[in-house]
């Protein structure tokens, strides 16, 4: 696999990880009831998009084409949390879900930085977006363990 590919490839692997976090956030925020909650939801949402928008770009300058889509496994995450919300603490449900979602994106984007084979494009893209991928992993943890002492 030429260069070319080899960034294509993983950046559009982040790519659709991020689109996964940015429509559950947009589905979580219409969902839950709490306006603050929502509003956290819609600015990280935001985030994803700048995310995605940044790989994209990435990936569009070696030649190649931006995923446009999410992955099943955040499709599959998206519906288990709809289920559990119904059934219990919908503001726990998707704090908890989002939280597991940042860490799947957090480990990817750590992956491709830790990667030798990684090309280097892709590796200085996820590397320059790393911090703020890791600033939203900690706001969902911190945020979910605030409700895990308090319940």
């Amino acid at each position: 696999m030429n260069q070319q590919k080899k960034t294509e490839h993983s950046l559009n692997d982040l790519i659709a990880i991020s689109r996964d976090g940015q429509e559950f956030y947009n589905e979580a925020a219409g969902k839950v009831e709490d306006a603050e909650l929502s509003a956290l939801f819609r600015r990280m949402a935001a985030v994803k998009a700048d995310i995605v928008g940044t790989l994209s770009a990435t990936v569009q300058a070696v030649g190649g084409k931006p995923d446009t889509d999410g992955t099943m496994v955040g499709s599959m995450r998206q519906v288990y949390a709809n289920v559990r919300a119904g059934l219990g603490d919908t503001k726990y449900a998707y704090v908890s879900e989002l939280e597991e979602s940042e860490d799947r994106l957090l480990k990817a984007f750590d992956e491709v930085v830790a990667d030798a084979d990684t090309p280097a494009a892709a590796r200085d893209a996820a590397a320059r977006l790393l911090p703020e991928v890791r600033s939203c992993h900690d706001v969902m943890r911190n945020r979910k363990q605030t409700m895990k002492s308090a319940a």
